[in-house]
Formats: structure tokens, sequence, C-alpha cells
């Protein structure tokens, strides 16, 4: 006698089937969605109604099965297939692929997902996003640039707008300093006129350092008589003009004040010219100083022909009436000795360029073999009055290698809001680039390395296998200005798809792990790719023939039913 079960058993078989059906179309319509995983549909049947339970064996029976009947079909559940897809190279830099088990981290309007696909875009804000506008999340980075793990931030990449600047710490020379040349024993000498206090030019009238520039300062007019220098009024005095190793100084003012004095403006002359008489070390003086000698203003260069002072009648002005060029400058001595200078650009901490004066020049040699050379560093982009920086003394043993330096150091003044001082460290022996002391024609002198720079731009980036996201800048420094973070789950197929590619977490996923690519099993991140999708469609189109034919074969249980039913309706006619 036909059934009414057996149509409801079919009718399992076409919902079941059907069902199957619609998981692998939906397989085949994402397979070339980024990163998708495929699915597959696992079906159970359903209850058996039960005509015996069986009985045990006896010494009379072997004992009998049970007897049942199925009732069709249900569906299981679903589940996804999340190994890896073949990952593809697509050359833009905020493409990313994984390769292991994680998944990236998105923020979308307030809530947490994880997405396998690695199809971001930037948006006008910078910020790194998914196609659906998600903002991808990871760790940020301190001042110093420094990755700050453990906070998850929205990833910014501020291409264009961010700017960075170097502070100089370090420049390292090369080159070499010729042993065989003539020892410095002088500097260049310059000697003005004789100053008087008195307009006859009285013996004992002549000017010393406490002697006031607001009085009247009278000189010899070269044909027996005197002529008046000063008359008290001036302000001012200008210099402008004057060359050291012929590099023009730039000019400077002295202030005539209540009280101001010829030592006041010798000292101001000292340190605008880079003088020093200073003993470094054992054995070097520059011996440059300003002094006022029986009346007249001498102007002691340093020792070094790189120090040879060149100044002229001109080079000094001042404002009131009187003479307006007083100090006529004449030179009574070159300055002497094997010297070689550099210029170097060094950077303060906004970025501004300071231009570096460094010089070498040959005080002797040392009691055991080899030279000694004193350096001097100066610059006139210095923010104080003395261009000079530091002195320092260097050996060479009779091999011409560096030995020792008694300061390998200088300090510039910044007043324009840069940290100061600027303190910069100079390396004189840095493994291949050092500075050496043989028998040459000449010396020679470089700086090969510094490490500041100027003000740059954010022009590019690109993001490495342990996530980590490098800024290349235009001014050539590179700087890490963030990482991306990954999650792993326990049971990922557990995950709930909420669509847009993402997924959120389940009851049965487990709690993420969120950590770093390439630690806890994440995997690694590849840039510049995406994961293709994991689907694969020959064994799609086989899984669709078979449900197919479960459908066709469930639909023909139910027409034989039905048949049945028909006969035996026809028996009570």
């Amino acid at each position: 006698m036909a059934s009414t079960t057996a149509l409801f058993t079919g009718l399992s078989g076409l919902i079941s089937n059907s069902r199957r059906l619609d998981v692998i179309g939906n397989n085949i319509a994402n397979v070339n969605t980024t990163a998708y995983k495929s699915n597959r549909m696992t079906f159970s049947p359903t209850f058996s109604r039960n005509f015996s339970l069986g009985t045990a064996p006896s010494d009379a029976t072997g004992g009998t099965n049970p007897g049942q009947v199925g009732l069709g079909v249900s569906v299981s559940g679903t589940q996804r297939n999340f190994n890896n897809g073949a990952i593809g190279v697509t050359g833009v830099a905020t493409d990313l692929a994984i390769e292991g088990d994680g998944f990236f981290i998105v923020n979308q309007a307030g809530s947490q997902y994880y997405t396998r696909s690695g199809s971001f875009i930037r948006n006008p804000a910078n910020d790194l996003i998914t196609q659906s506008g998600a903002k991808v999340m990871g760790y940020g980075v301190d001042d110093q640039f420094n990755i700050v793990e453990g906070n998850l931030v929205d990833l910014n990449i501020p291409v264009g707008t961010m700017t960075l600047a170097e502070q100089t710490r370090n420049v390292v020379f090369n080159g070499n300093l010729n042993a065989s040349g003539e020892v410095a024993t002088t500097g260049s000498v310059h000697e003005s006129r004789v100053f008087y206090t008195d307009p006859l030019g009285a013996p004992g009238t002549e000017v010393t350092a406490a002697t006031n520039l607001n009085v009247p300062i009278y000189v010899s007019d070269g044909a027996g008589g005197f002529v008046q220098a000063f008359d008290g009024s001036a302000t001012t005095l200008t210099i402008d003009g004057v060359e050291k190793g012929g590099k023009d100084l730039g000019t400077a003012t002295f202030d005539i004040e209540a009280g101001s004095t010829f030592g006041d403006y010798v000292a101001f002359l000292d340190e605008y010219l880079g003088l020093d008489s200073s003993a470094i070390g054992n054995s070097s003086d520059l011996e440059g100083s300003v002094a006022i000698v029986n009346g007249a203003i001498v102007v002691t260069g340093n020792e070094g022909t790189v120090q040879q002072l060149d100044i002229e009648t001109g080079d000094v002005a001042a404002n009131g009436t009187g003479l307006g060029n007083p100090f006529v400058m004449t030179k009574t001595a070159d300055a002497t000795g094997e010297s070689v200078q550099t210029s170097f650009v060094v950077y303060d901490s906004l970025g501004t360029p300071l231009t570096i004066e460094l010089s070498f020049i040959l005080q002797g040699t040392t009691p055991s073999g080899g030279t000694t050379w004193e350096f001097a560093a100066e610059s006139s982009d210095n923010d104080a009055t003395d261009r000079l920086l530091a002195l320092g003394e260097v050996t060479f043993d009779s091999n011409g290698r560096f030995v020792d330096a008694s300061n390998q150091s200088f300090s510039i003044q910044r007043a324009n809001g840069a940290v100061n001082p600027l303190t910069v460290n100079m390396d004189f022996d840095s493994g291949t680039d050092a500075v050496s002391s043989f028998t040459d024609s000449a010396s020679n002198l470089a700086a090969v390395f510094q490490d500041g720079s100027p003000i740059g731009t954010l022009g590019s980036f690109s993001i490495g296998e342990d996530g980590t996201i490098s800024g290349s800048f235009t001014n050539g420094l590179t700087r890490t200005i963030g990482q991306v973070a990954l999650a792993k789950f326990s049971n990922p197929e557990g995950l709930v798809d909420v669509g847009d590619n993402l997924f959120g977490s389940g009851p049965n996923s487990g709690t993420p792990l969120v950590a770093s690519p390439r630690e806890f099993g994440t995997g690694r991140v590849v840039g510049g790719a995406l994961e293709l999708s994991n689907v694969d469609l020959s064994q799609e189109f086989i899984n669709m023939i078979l449900a197919s034919t479960g459908y066709s074969a469930a639909s023909r249980v139910i027409t034989t039913t039905d048949e049945l039913i028909t006969q035996l309706l026809a028996l009570g006619r």
C-alpha cells in the first residue's frame, strides 16, 4: 500500500539537494572573488521509525536486529574551507595577501570584523580601508617612529602630507693629511694705526683695553699731523667683507654703548674671526688672538694657510662723524703651515641647514713617530658671536693611522626654536672611512656621511612580510609609520559570514588572538599581491551533477508514490 510518508521522504530529498545547489551556485559565482573561501553542505538522515529494537541472542535463538525505516534527509550544516588560495601579484602597494591562518582586522562603524581579502585602498583622509569602507586596523608608532604594540588603531598612511626633518648627530670623514707638510708656526698678522686719546699723539696717550670708545680718538694722518678717527658719537661698528681662507665671514655689528671700551671691541673681533690661543692636547696651539699693542689693534690669525685672514681697510665702518673707516689695517705676515679645510652641512631638529668649516693644521711630530694635528670647527651660522665651535688635537702613528683625538664633537647654538645646542659627533676613524696621515703632495679631507636631513614629505610606502609599513620621504629618509595586525582563531570555521567578505566572531569560533604577522602562526603578509578564491571549479561541477541527480531521484520517489496512491484510489471506484 502506498504511504504518504514516502512523499515527505522524497520532499526532504528535494529540499536538501536544492539547498546544496544553492551552496554550489554561490561557490561558482564567487570563483573570482578575492580571498573567497568555498563552502560545502553536509547531510544527515532524519530520525527513523522503529518497528522493533531487536532482541538479544539466547540459547534458543540467535537474536534479531532492529527494524527501522528512515524518514528522509536533512541539512546537518555547512562547512567553509579556509585553506589558502593562490597568490596573485598586482603590484599595487595597498594590496595585501596572507600566507597563513591569520585574518586582517577591520573596523566598520565601531564594530570589529575580520577578512582575508586584502584589496585595500586609501580614502581622502589617508586611512587604509576595505572596498566597502571598513578601516584596516593595526599598530601605530610613537614620536620616535617605534611600533606601539597592544593597542589597535585605524591605520593611516599620509602620503604627500606627512613631513619629517632629522637632526644631525654624526658626521664621518675620510681623507689624508700630508705628513710631510710644513709645520705651522704663525698665522697672518694685521695691524691698525696707533690710536691716541690726545689730538697731538703725545707719548703715553696711546689707547689701551680700558679706553672708552665714546670719547674722541685720534690717529696719524701720515704727514706729521693727526686726524680724528672717532668723535665719540659713533654707535655701531660694522664688519663686512673679511675673508678667512678665501671665504667671506659675513656681516657683524658691534654696538657701542655707554662704557664700551677698546677691550670690548677686541673681544668681539676675536669671536667674530674665530681666533684661539688655547693649549690643546700635548702640543697644539693655533696662537690666534686680537690684542692692543702700543695703541694699535694687532690681529694675529690662527696658524695654517687655510686660516689666512684678509682684512681690508673698508671692511670695518663706523657710523657718526669722524673717519668712516677708522681701522686702516696693514698685513705684516702671512699664515704658515700645512693645513686643509672642508665644508659640510648639518641640520638642526627643524631641518635648518647649517654650514660648518672644519680645518686641520699640522702642529708637529710625536715623540714616538707620527704627526700631530689640531682641528678647528667653525661656522658663520652659529647663533652666537663666536664662530669657533670646537678645537681638538688629533694624533697619527708612524704608519699614518689614526691614534686618538682629544675631542671629536662640536656644539652650535640655535635660537630658532630647534634643540639647543645642536651637538654633533665627528668620526675620524670609521672602518673603511678614516682619516690618515701619509706623505702626499697635498692634504685632502671630506665629510662622506652625515645622518641629518632637511624637511621631507612622505612620498611612497611599502608593507613588509611582518606587516610593517615603511614610509619613504623625499629627503631620503625611511621611517616606520605603522604595522598591520592579524587575528587568528582556534576554529575559523566557527566565524559568521556577515557579507562584504567580512566575518564576525561566532559562539564556536573562539576568542581572536591578535598579533603581528609571522607570530603565533598568523602567517606572513605579501605586499602588492592578493589571495585568490580557493573554489575548485572541477569539484563544484561534480558536486552539481551529484546534487542534480539526487534531486531528480527524489522527485521520482514522489511521482512513484503518487502513481501508487492513484491506483489505490482507483480500486475504490
